[in-house]
């Protein structure tokens, strides 16, 4: 497993563990993104520091395993271009050194952590002309408050639906290019004698173990994080984008069912609880889990290159991969709000 020692990957790793099996343990524990070493990762697992990057070390790691699981790399909108060749680097040329040394090793299998940013805005329908993806936003409609995309035939505000893996792929960031390239990667590599590739598309996970307020942590970790120093969480627009928080141990779940099927199940399938929420019911439900935490100010500002509506239909993996989502939303709010969270790094 590449990165297991970061929040996903320790959480698959645990579960690994804990059903009998074997883990070998790839990270390179970057400093910029572990503050020291977990103290939450397994002792049973074997531990090997190393990057993704770094050939001799990844064909020494994945020598003689059944199934890689890729769960390494850069993650969040970070700094824009400022930061494009760390992420190239770590989700690109990392994703394929790891393909070639697996395929030489002839791994039959790869799970490969991917994103829901690589939609970029959801699925869409007009109630006038039927399904519609709208292009960007514009910053003017957005600086008037209007936030919801419109029919660019008619003009009529679009309603929002789950987003289904055929949708067309329209990475917003750098991180989302990375995402798209690694999934093709590992497609092409399958084509060419590499591993069985199940790609799963994570949606917002949450969950103990997540990093503080960086960068790069995710909006429940910021909220989080603004709580703790008695602040009032800071919601962008009005609120009312729509996402899939889905808790870190309903990913791990759905990575260790991949990883345990007779067969591989190939393809791409969304993870997500199926139960969308708006980011203001998630930044009220943790200050109500909070005590004495302030209510959510909503500020109107925005990020132009913010989607507004981002959620799963998971009915394929359901289907194909037998996953459901387990942990309600009140329940895995509830627990976050007093979860351990990885120490920041300054």
């Amino acid at each position: 497993m590449t990165g297991g020692a970061g929040f996903v990957g320790s959480h698959v790793a645990d579960l690994l563990l804990a059903r009998g099996h074997e883990v070998a343990v790839l990270d390179s524990l970057d400093p910029s993104v572990h503050a020291e070493t977990p103290d939450y990762v397994d002792r049973r697992a074997e531990m090997m520091r190393g990057d993704v990057c770094d050939a001799e070390v990844v064909t020494r790691a994945v020598r003689g395993a059944d199934a890689v699981s890729h769960q390494a790399a850069l993650v969040g909108l970070g700094r824009g271009l400022a930061d494009a060749p760390r992420y190239a680097l770590a989700n690109d040329v990392g994703t394929a050194v790891l393909l070639r040394a697996a395929r030489e090793a002839k791994v039959e299998r790869l799970v490969l952590a991917s994103s829901m940013v690589v939609y970029g805005e959801g699925a869409y329908r007009c109630p006038k002309c039927g399904a519609r993806r709208p292009g960007r936003r514009r910053y003017g409609d957005m600086a008037r408050r209007i936030f919801d995309p419109r029919c660019p035939a008619c003009g009529v505000p679009l309603e929002p639906l789950p987003v289904e893996e055929d949708a067309a792929l329209d990475p917003r960031s750098v991180y989302a290019a990375t995402k798209v390239h690694q999934e093709h990667l590992a497609f092409v590599a399958m084509s060419e004698g590499g591993p069985a590739v199940t790609a799963l598309r994570y949606h917002n996970v949450y969950g103990p173990r997540m990093p503080r307020d960086t960068p790069y942590a995710g909006v429940a970790s910021l909220f989080r994080s603004q709580l703790a120093a008695g602040s009032a969480p800071r919601v962008f627009e009005d609120g009312l984008q729509r996402r899939d928080f889905v808790h870190v141990r309903d990913v791990a779940r759905a990575n260790v069912v991949a990883l345990e099927r007779d067969e591989p199940a190939v393809g791409a399938f969304n993870v997500g609880s199926g139960d969308p929420r708006s980011v203001l019911d998630l930044a009220t439900a943790l200050a109500d889990a909070t005590p004495g935490g302030p209510s959510p100010s909503v500020t109107s500002e925005f990020r132009a290159s913010d989607v507004r509506h981002i959620f799963a239909s998971v009915d394929r993996a359901a289907s194909i991969l037998g996953f459901r989502a387990e942990v309600a939303f009140a329940e895995g709010i509830a627990e976050f709000a007093h979860a351990p969270l990885r120490q920041s790094v300054h």
